[in-house]
């Protein structure tokens, strides 16, 4: 099940969220995170949904630009952000960890 990102008090929630569990069991991508998060605000054009379950959002996003859905995953044995093309068993596009340049979040967003 997804929960539809609406308004920005359930993004900061879902932000606030997986902030709070990569900085306790993921410290290789909780500065890339908040780029990450900018990226996301900045070039989605439909709602935000992130998967939901038990009443909890977890760590799974998927972000819409124009036709194309990119699935947002943390990768526990990668220790990276993974994007994927349109689900959790799409094809890896690009992953993101602390070891990231910055500039390479925004190229690879603005690319899209």
């Amino acid at each position: 099940m997804a929960t539809t990102i609406q308004n920005i008090e359930i993004l900061r929630a879902y932000l606030s969220g997986v902030l709070d569990r990569a900085n306790h069991h993921a410290q290789n991508v909780n500065e890339i995170a908040l780029a990450i998060a900018g990226g996301i605000i900045w070039r989605t054009t439909d709602n935000i949904r992130v998967l939901s379950r038990e009443g909890e959002m977890k760590n799974v996003l998927w972000l819409q630009v124009g036709s194309r859905t990119l699935c947002f995953a943390y990768n526990h044995d990668a220790g990276s952000i993974e994007v994927r093309d349109g689900s959790v068993q799409g094809s890896v596009i690009i992953s993101f960890n602390n070891n990231t340049p910055i500039s390479d979040v925004k190229t690879f967003f603005q690319n899209l």
